[in-house]
């Protein structure tokens, strides 16, 4: 004799359920953090810049001469990661490697007028996002939450 089986239950929308306010901490900075990327994609679509180029080329114009190895850490992609997007960025002239000083080995890596004006050009679009973002807040609850994410992070990475 066949069973019946059971409808499958119906999966809540984002905020529904344990998608929302009941949910688990961690899955819910994972649903944030997808909802942002997201956005993210969309605003950077138009010029064809990826998330994690984006982050490449924000840390490379903050920090000059940094190293593959420092890139990563900063931008929580793997060293393969970075790899492929710095020689694709290299490849587009947005950025330029050069040998460290002392230690041959090592590359540093700036990026080039054409790079900082592309990144300059995709801040615009992600500060839309940003923008978007801060609406759900007023100041005094985006310093708690700015407070927060940064305990998180201290917290739970092993470096604090």
């Amino acid at each position: 004799m066949k069973r019946k089986a059971k409808p499958a239950p119906a999966i809540p929308g984002p905020g529904e359920g344990k998608r929302g306010a009941e949910g688990h901490l961690g899955y819910l900075m994972r649903q944030a953090h997808a909802a942002v990327r997201g956005a993210m994609e969309r605003a950077l679509a138009d010029l064809d810049v990826t998330p994690p180029q984006f982050a490449v080329l924000t840390m490379v114009v903050n920090y000059p001469g940094i190293s593959g190895a420092e890139l990563a850490r900063l931008t929580f992609l793997t060293p393969q990661t970075i790899n492929v997007i710095v020689n694709n960025l290299v490849r587009a002239e947005l950025v330029a490697k050069s040998a460290h000083a002392e230690h041959g080995r090592i590359l540093r890596l700036h990026a080039t007028g054409q790079g900082a004006a592309l990144l300059k050009r995709c801040r615009a679009q992600v500060m839309e996002v940003e923008r978007r973002l801060r609406e759900l807040l007023d100041r005094d609850e985006e310093q708690v939450i700015r407070r927060w994410l940064v305990a998180v992070g201290n917290k739970l990475s092993g470096e604090g």
